[in-house]
């Protein structure tokens, strides 16, 4: 059973939120392969795992989704969610707002919105970018839209834990700063990654594949969850899953 890139993805970040101190996952706007995930894992956990995506109607319990989606990160309520960034740097530092020299930059972004505060109070804040170059993984970010760290004073519960690309999955440690590669997606390879990441990272003596996706869980994915997904991204399920012809 062959999986896809979409596919094999969702199950990378269903391994990550697969876990008994993740009980509440929030998925935000545009975040189809999260959603997909999510949406795996409460069934794979006999709904143990709630699951609000903050798209369209279906799965979202919110009514105004930023305000009540804050203040469910603030109390504490929710256990898991997912960032990305135009830019990201060697320090889990995010850039959604725009390159070049601010304020005058080259390139607009739609911005930051809530992405500060959910990244200093969600305890398993998942960094996902899909695209892999130096154009995103810069050596520093040209604007700080949500730091990586922050000083031992600041209260912070939260921040990044990993971060899954098209080419790896590496993890995040707060007290060094610094990013460790720990699994290669298969057809890929360490000197790829290091081509195309433009921030030093640690790297293991011996680099594992990261390990393809459970036959089981990916029949529940085209069989149950495609369907599910469909009613928030009926484009993507269309070209993931062909639900067209559901």
């Amino acid at each position: 059973m062959t999986a896809s890139l979409d596919e094999f993805l969702v199950c990378v970040i269903a391994r990550l939120l697969d876990d008994p101190a993740v009980r509440h996952v929030a998925v935000g706007a545009a975040s189809p392969i999260p959603g997909c995930a999510a949406l795996l894992v409460r069934e794979i956990t006999s709904s143990r795992v709630r699951v609000s995506i903050i798209h369209g109607n279906a799965n979202n319990p919110f009514t105004d989704g930023g305000c009540e989606l804050f203040d469910c990160a603030g109390q504490g309520r929710i256990d898991a969610f997912f960032l990305g960034g135009a830019q990201i740097d060697g320090g889990a530092n995010l850039n959604l707002v725009g390159t070049g020299a601010y304020p005058n930059i080259d390139k607009r972004f739609p911005g930051s919105f809530g992405s500060t505060f959910m990244y200093f109070m969600v305890p398993k804040m998942i960094l996902f970018r899909l695209e892999h170059t130096r154009r995103v993984f810069v050596p520093r970010v040209d604007f700080v839209s949500a730091p990586g760290t922050s000083a031992p004073d600041v209260y912070r519960p939260g921040g990044p834990k990993v971060l899954l690309t098209e080419l790896c999955l590496m993890s995040f440690d707060a007290t060094t700063r610094r990013f460790r590669l720990e699994t290669v997606h298969p057809g890929h390879s360490l000197e790829e990654v290091r081509d195309n990441t433009g921030f030093d990272f640690e790297v293991p003596k011996r680099v594992p594949e990261t390990p393809a996706a459970e036959p089981d869980r990916l029949d529940i994915l085209r069989t149950k969850i495609a369907g599910e997904i469909a009613k928030t991204y009926p484009a993507f399920a269309s070209r993931v899953f062909d639900t067209s012809e559901a």
